[in-house]
């Protein structure tokens, strides 16, 4: 009678009497190991990559965090780089600054240039691209590649001309004269169009079947799905102009008509002290920061949807 070996009997293959360890577990083991090394190579790799994030965002944070502690440092005791402890902070450059009456007048002209550049090149923007991506006309290719060719041309080569133009017709020191020209801006009319082509057709013949207008068509349908692109443009938008140095500085021919950039920038010929200065830019910074949160959703949903359409 043949008896069959059992492990741990002398005859059996996985004992030390026996054969060595049984060739089926040799690639077993060979996929545990290299599946904790790739565990290791990932595990490696998170702790590089948050590295690197964390020093990425220590220095993009770091002027930020300078610039408001400086602002709260005494005139006379700021040190570098003593001074960047956050200790001994107080509030008085603030109450300098929000004291002044020039300030208030240089954050309304700052908030009037913005807010109505604003919603004027969305909607100027909104509606060529959506003529330019919807509607067919005779020279709609070569009108709309001659108006794009204007992100080729440099600012600074359009600005003299542009300033004599608003000279003659009487817009310096005018409200008008420092938002006109801003409001063909090219990449603004670009991205709609490019947002818009996406659509499908089948939705604008629907309604065009159903009796709308061309007007009811825009507002209904073409501006509700462009909320995500219009946030996104908004917020780029409201940063150019809010942040805009040269040309409210050449077309403010005095104080009243001055933005925050222009009237901060003139503070550093007055002897100011740094704390002052610096408050003054971290008060022109919060409506930026506010603006950015308000649209947030839409700003990040906006560039998600551009990064995917490609």
């Amino acid at each position: 009678m043949t008896t069959l070996a059992t492990p741990g009997t002398p005859g059996h293959p996985g004992t030390a009497a026996g054969t060595t360890t049984s060739p089926d577990l040799t690639p077993k083991v060979r996929r545990r190991r290299s599946k904790s090394s790739g565990m290791d190579l990932t595990w490696r790799g998170k702790v590089v990559r948050y590295v690197v994030l964390s020093l990425a965002a220590v220095v993009t944070i770091f002027p930020f965090y300078a610039m408001v502690v400086l602002s709260l440092k005494p005139a006379a005791a700021i040190q570098f780089p003593q001074s960047l402890i956050p200790t001994n902070l107080g509030f008085a450059a603030y109450d300098r600054v929000l004291g002044a009456g020039n300030i208030w007048t240089w954050f309304g002209n700052t908030l009037i240039y913005s807010v109505v550049s604003v919603v004027l090149v969305l909607a100027f923007s909104a509606m060529a691209g959506y003529a330019f991506a919807k509607k067919k006309f005779p020279g709609r290719e070569a009108m709309f590649w001659s108006f794009l060719a204007m992100v080729m041309v440099p600012y600074h080569v359009t600005l003299i001309p542009t300033f004599i133009l608003m000279a003659q017709v009487g817009g310096l020191d005018t409200y008008w004269g420092l938002i006109l020209p801003t409001l063909a801006n090219a990449q603004a009319v670009f991205l709609m169009r490019q947002f818009i082509m996406d659509m499908p057709d089948d939705l604008f013949e629907a309604a065009k079947l159903d009796g709308a207008s061309e007007w009811r068509i825009f507002t209904r349908i073409v501006l509700p799905l462009c909320k995500p692109i219009l946030a996104t443009l908004g917020t780029f938008v409201f940063l150019w102009h809010w942040n805009d140095f040269l040309w409210p500085l050449i077309m403010g021919q005095g104080t009243d008509h001055w933005t925050l950039t222009v009237g901060i920038a003139s503070l550093q010929q007055q002897d100011v002290p740094l704390n002052m200065i610096l408050a003054g830019a971290t008060i022109s910074f919060v409506p930026i920061f506010a603006a950015y949160l308000v649209a947030q959703r839409y700003f990040q949903e906006g560039v998600t949807m551009s990064g995917i359409k490609g």
